[in-house]
């Protein structure tokens, strides 16, 4: 890990981004400072996964974004950014690579591609896998795995690098359910290291809660609630009405919201 950040690790400012048949993202402003948790939630298209492909440099929306301190455009490493996606539900079954060589891959983003592998870029392999609990697993060919097994491993390939931020886009989609608990308790894990900041996307912040610092909630592209996560389970009934726009009744039972 490099040394302790003092200025927000994201500076988004006036972020909007259009497809070509309606405005997905409208005017987003927020940072994330180091060691947050922060959760993006939200319904169905109200412009998460495109926040976080903005944030990745997928996508060139209007507005500002800075990475630890540069802007975007000048930001060049990216190793000190890691991303976990939704690999599980669409991982090549039969791509014939193994455990190990899965994790390797996530040394190229600061090595090079074409760099030869040393006995200390081993070690980090090896701590990775060891991190998830998928050492023993390391000749296993990716393909054989459970869809459980697989997201360890490309945690593992994520943590290979020692980023300084670690970005989830819906990690558990694809994921069989008993797996899905013990997917987390690898996270709370790493979440002990305050350093390390994570951005996680989900659709269900009430498994997470634990873990989370903040909550970003967007509604139709907008920001509809910035805050703590203890405020967010605060919030008064009209604002959750606000960040719940589907017809239906809205409970609020010991913090929660039942839709």
């Amino acid at each position: 890990m490099t040394e302790p950040i003092t200025e927000p690790i994201i500076e988004i400012k006036q972020l909007t981004y259009d497809y070509p048949d309606r405005r997905v993202l409208n005017e987003v402003t927020f940072n994330v400072q180091q060691g947050q948790f922060l959760a993006i939630v939200g319904e169905n298209g109200s412009g998460k996964s495109t926040l976080i492909k903005c944030m990745l440099g997928l996508l060139k929306p209007k507005g500002t974004i800075r990475l630890f301190g540069q802007d975007q455009a000048a930001f060049s490493d990216w190793w000190r950014i890691s991303y976990v996606s939704q690999k599980a539900a669409s991982f090549n079954s039969g791509f014939p690579v193994t455990v190990a060589e899965v994790v390797e891959m996530g040394l190229y983003a600061k090595k090079g591609l074409f760099r030869r592998v040393t006995k200390q870029d081993r070690q980090k392999v090896m701590t990775a896998l060891e991190t998830v609990g998928m050492w023993d697993r390391r000749d296993s060919k990716v393909g054989d795995l459970s869809g459980g097994q697989q997201q360890r491993v490309f945690i593992a390939r994520a943590l290979v690098n020692d980023p300084d931020l670690m970005i989830l886009d819906e990690p558990t989609v694809g994921v069989d359910q008993r797996y899905v608990k013990e997917f987390y308790e690898i996270l709370e894990e790493l979440r002990r290291d305050k350093k390390r900041t994570f951005v996680l996307v989900t659709h269900d912040i009430h498994f997470v809660s634990k873990l989370v610092t903040d909550v970003i909630h967007l509604v139709d592209g907008r920001l509809g609630c910035n805050c703590g996560i203890k405020e967010y389970w605060e919030l008064d009934e009209q604002t959750i009405r606000s960040l719940y726009p589907v017809p239906g009744r809205v409970l609020i039972h010991e913090g929660e919201v039942v839709q």
